[in-house]
């Protein structure tokens, strides 16, 4: 399937599939209902409601389409009420529809021909981008190619497929930071971090569909929590015990980073995963609250000689009272 043929599939062929495969149970949120009749009529029902008292006299039996498409015609006659034409023509129009949903069916060969590779390069963009930058994408377009994808039946392929991607991706940054010089180490991890953390609020709302009907409905879990998990098993796992010494000097050294890099890390590392904070109490109490206990007030002279010690290093430091 071309790019030109995807365009032109309406985004309602989702409406009419009432269940798939993956458990997409469109019906349940609204899906679908234009294939009902009035007052929740099956539309059958509503065109032959009068078959059991026989149509009027000289009128011909309403032409009911097939589910292939083809017509049905019934007892040749005179013409048929108003009513009945404007019933009959909505019908035919839904089996257009329907008809023109099915001639548009994505193989697996399309999605992996066609839609993926879209998303695969939207991907790519999302994860590398820095701050500010502008991605030449079409939001609209990525999120319309996993609209179809899911209501097409592809949801777990696109799951896999996106796992796997990130997962790749997260292992070369791994790599990188391991080859990245102390002096450097914090401020490269602050960034693959931040760039991470940045990219997923955009990767997670174009794939809120899968979310909502595979990732959720199937697997019982959230996408975000799972590109997160990703981050932390690929990465902060392999560094943490590398990077918190290199936390720890620099918070004794005021300025060897900046306050905000030093926030980041801390903050992003409680995130990832909250019992960290016991490899360093002291560090993560500066930027998360309520880590340790409640002041005592035994050691308030501990305290006093500590806040003394910071403002004798910033005045060593250029800053003055």
């Amino acid at each position: 399937m071309d790019e030109e043929s995807m365009e032109e599939e309406g985004g309602g062929g989702c409406e009419a599939m009432m269940d798939d495969q993956n458990h997409n149970n469109w019906g349940a949120g609204g899906y679908g209902r234009h294939l009902l009749g009035p007052a929740g009529a099956p539309l059958g029902d509503h065109l032959l409601r009068g078959a059991a008292t026989g149509p009027p006299a000289g009128a011909a039996l309403p032409v009911v389409p097939e589910a292939n498409g083809v017509l049905r015609g019934c007892e040749p006659g005179g013409a048929a009420g108003k009513g009945a034409a404007g019933a009959i023509a909505a019908a035919i129009n839904i089996n257009a529809s329907t008809s023109k949903f099915l001639m548009n069916v994505i193989t697996i060969e399309d999605y992996k021909s066609t839609y993926w590779p879209k998303l695969d390069s939207a991907i790519d963009q999302l994860l590398t981008q820095s701050p500010g930058d502008y991605i030449p994408i079409s939001y609209e377009q990525i999120y319309s190619c996993v609209y179809k994808c899911v209501c097409q039946q592809h949801s777990e392929q696109m799951y896999s497929d996106l796992i796997k991607k990130i997962t790749n991706h997260l292992e070369r940054v791994s790599k990188e930071l391991q080859a990245s010089p102390p002096d450097l180490y914090i401020e490269r991890f602050n960034v693959a971090l931040g760039q991470y953390m940045g990219a997923l609020q955009s990767i997670v709302p174009l794939f809120i569909y899968m979310n909502k009907f595979y990732i959720e409905t199937k697997l019982n879990r959230d996408l975000k929590d799972d590109l997160i998990k990703l981050f932390t098993e690929h990465v902060a796992e392999k560094h943490i015990y590398n990077l918190m010494p290199l936390l720890l000097e620099a918070q004794s050294t005021p300025f060897q980073i900046t306050p905000s890099t030093m926030a980041n890390i801390v903050k992003g590392l409680y995130t990832l995963r909250p019992e960290w904070v016991q490899m360093a109490p002291a560090l993560f109490s500066k930027f998360i609250p309520n880590i340790l206990p409640p002041a005592v007030e035994s050691e308030l002279q501990e305290y006093a000689a500590q806040d003394q010690k910071l403002q004798r290093e910033l005045m060593q430091n250029g800053f003055t009272r």
